[in-house]
């Protein structure tokens, strides 16, 4: 629905669902969206991440998006409060969020109000709306609901009033507690999903909470479950391949905890910020059983240093924090860098800059992971692009920098920190853990910085070591880690780390190419656009179109291959969620334009014409626009 739909305000008289003369057969759907929004802390995020759940164990395709308010406590029954989740559900494999809402179940109509304004909802989109506002003691809060209520059916919404209030309140007394799962109960017939599975996923949410609690919230969903057979008259199935391997359905903050923890990782330090904080959660209630620590400290600096001692002392450690963190840890990390030190650094990106938006998804970090640090401080940076990435993200970036002896950057984002993905439970690999720490005498005539003429390589000290004693600072030194002030050796270390980046990359293969490796147009992506990325590609294709697409994992150093993978298509451009300049605007022209991020880092490195487009609303860039930006590319000159 536009903006001029909403405004136009029609005062027509409820409209309720009738009760349906007979139960209907489900309708079958290839897939579906579905919103559940309220105002925060009535649990409309459980109840989305327990539909994804189910669904996923019903063998659907499954892609779940956090919708988060940008305040922690926002006011009840605002336009901006609306908290909740959204869940694709489809019966193949789902890679992302998809375009628009098909159902949305709103808890008060101002929630309601703000996803339209989002201009999020299908038109013609179903809505179960609550109908406790329409007679409330409250004339302002009647009124409010009446006009809004009036408004969506005159847009072109299909709005059921569901007295969710009144039937929770036969089972328990304060029904704000207990709406979501009458709600779980609703959706679970409405998709034609199994109630034990639902009711298995109730006992695994409260399970620690008294038995009494678990009961009263298996009640709520068989009662949410009857009221909608009982009183609606749709029902959809989407059927599902259920799969024959094990699968885990978790966010991109928990793959990338169990990633910490399948690496052989024994430490993380932190300090607790949006939205990376649900990463030390997890660890904190598991790591110690595996024998790892979770360190709280007083801000990011002490996280970081923390984190570089325990590297130093033979503990390969990983610190997670997010955008104004990161900024906070560099120079701690620049010590990592010039003392050779490995180290894992998870940025989870957010909305800047300053405090910006925390809980809203951006990709504006990647330039100040590569080039921020006084000085020159080479890093490796890595993206991962999928949930299942982010978990085996963290192996891979622990073995480099253990073998590199180096700071390595694993760029995560808000998109896909939040949102939960079915994939193949990880079959542990020995190959993953760090080996044994050596602390054999170190051979005599050894040096503590015995860098290797082509590679830069050294080997890596530990403390304790006999024969292994050296003095280690942040300022520059020589081979024996004696403080060194001459040119000459300064300019030699500098070559030295940075030659790591080169043999890294020797060791790389060029990123595979979604599509025919020749066409008109070659769409590059990094990080969590990756899933939209190539549904466009895929939609584009069944329309004839010869595009192609290629996700970058690696940031720095960029794989090989790149340049002759972009000399195949007629047209190359990026697609990424940080800022460039709009060609149209009026001021801007190509002596003053910025281009997105990867755009840059391909024209410079490359030097080939590279195009982009971006998009920074601080929601995941839907296939559909990433399909119309392409459309338009091909027929530009």
């Amino acid at each position: 629905m536009n903006e001029i739909a909403i405004e136009k305000t029609s005062r027509k008289s409820a409209n309720k669902a009738a009760a349906p003369a007979g139960k209907k057969a489900p309708i079958r759907l290839k897939e579906h969206i579905v919103e559940i929004i309220s105002d925060s802390g009535e649990g409309a995020q459980k109840c989305g991440q327990s539909l994804g759940a189910i669904a996923a164990q019903m063998g659907n395709g499954i892609w779940t998006t956090e919708i988060i308010p940008a305040e922690i406590r926002p006011p009840a029954r605002s336009v901006a409060g609306a908290s909740g989740n959204r869940i694709r559900i489809g019966s193949t494999y789902i890679t992302n969020g998809g375009d628009e809402t098909d159902l949305v179940v709103a808890f008060n109509e101002q929630v309601l109000l703000g996803r339209v304004k989002a201009k999020e909802l299908k038109p013609g989109c179903t809505i179960l709306l609550e109908s406790m506002w329409r007679t409330h003691a409250d004339p302002r809060i009647a009124e409010s609901y009446l006009e809004t209520y009036n408004r969506v059916v005159a847009a072109g919404y299909k709005v059921y009033e569901i007295p969710m209030e009144q039937e929770c309140r036969t089972i328990v007394a304060d029904a704000k507690r207990g709406k979501n799962m009458f709600v779980l109960g609703m959706l679970c017939y409405i998709y034609s999903l199994e109630l034990k599975l639902a009711a298995d996923q109730i006992v695994l949410a409260f399970g620690k909470k008294d038995q009494s609690v678990v009961d009263a919230n298996i009640k709520l969903l068989g009662a949410g479950h009857k009221w909608a057979e009982a009183n609606l008259d749709f029902c959809y199935s989407i059927p599902g391949v259920r799969s024959t391997e094990p699968q885990i359905v978790v966010n991109g903050n928990t793959a990338l905890a169990l990633g910490v923890l399948a690496s052989g990782m024994e430490i993380c330090a932190m300090y607790p910020i949006t939205p990376a904080t649900s990463a030390s959660h997890y660890l904190s209630e598991v790591f110690e059983n595996v024998g790892g620590m979770v360190h709280q400290a007083e801000d990011e600096i002490a996280a970081c240093a923390f984190a570089i001692g325990a590297s130093y002392a033979s503990k390969c450690t990983v610190t997670i924090t997010s955008g104004p963190g990161y900024s906070l840890k560099q120079e701690a990390i620049g010590l990592a860098v010039m003392g050779e030190i490995p180290l894992v650094v998870v940025n989870v990106m957010r909305g800047g800059p300053s405090t910006g938006q925390p809980t809203k998804m951006e990709q504006g970090d990647l330039m100040t992971a590569i080039f921020g640090s006084h000085g020159d401080a080479p890093k490796v940076v890595m993206a991962p692009g999928t949930i299942e990435e982010c978990f085996y993200s963290i192996i891979t970036a622990r073995k480099i920098a253990e073998t590199f002896n180096m700071v390595v950057v694993v760029l995560s984002d808000a998109a896909l920190a939040t949102s939960q993905q079915p994939f193949a439970r990880p079959k542990f690999s020995d190959s993953w853990m760090a080996p044994p720490v050596d602390q054999s005498p170190v051979p005599e005539g050894a040096r503590p910085y015995d860098w290797d003429d082509t590679t830069g390589l050294a080997r890596r000290f530990i403390p304790g070591q006999p024969g292994g004693m050296h003095t280690l600072t942040g300022l520059a030194h020589d081979r024996d880690s004696h403080v060194a002030y001459d040119a000459e050796v300064n300019e030699q270390t500098l070559r030295f780390r940075s030659l790591k980046l080169a043999a890294l990359q020797k060791t790389l293969k060029a990123p595979p190419v979604f599509g025919d490796a020749k066409g008109d147009l070659l769409v590059i992506g990094w990080g969590s656009t990756k899933g939209a990325i190539e549904e466009a590609v895929e939609m584009m294709r069944a329309e004839g179109k010869k595009v192609s697409s290629m996700h970058l994992q690696f940031l720095q150093p960029l794989p090989p291959g790149i340049k002759e993978i972009m000399q195949g298509f007629k047209k190359v451009m990026t697609i990424e969620s940080n800022w460039s300049d709009r060609p149209d605007d009026k001021i801007i022209d190509e002596n003053n334009r910025r281009y997105s991020s990867v755009a840059i880092l391909l024209r410079s490195r490359y030097l080939v014409d590279v195009d982009c487009w971006s998009e920074v609303t601080g929601q995941p860039i839907k296939p559909g626009t990433i399909r119309r930006v392409m459309l338009a590319k091909l027929k530009s000159k």
